[in-house]
């Protein structure tokens, strides 16, 4: 596995989507808007791996966000 060539910030939300043998790791600040996007993902079908928010030593949050279809 290659090393990631940025620092994770504190408070941040984090999820991967693979590509193939790649994996895209994105970034968002706010819960709600890391949830929309990576609900979106999963939407559309991409395979992702929700990480959760990085505490700067590991990850808190880690359940992954289920959407609410109403």
């Amino acid at each position: 596995m290659r090393k990631k060539n940025f620092k994770m910030g504190e408070g941040k939300y984090y999820f991967n989507v693979r590509n193939g043998q790649q994996s895209i790791t994105i970034m968002r600040e706010v819960k709600k808007q890391a949830e929309d996007a990576f609900l979106n993902y999963k939407q559309t079908g991409k395979d992702c791996e929700w990480l959760g928010c990085w505490n700067g030593k590991s990850f808190d949050e880690t359940s992954a966000p289920v959407s609410s279809a109403a």
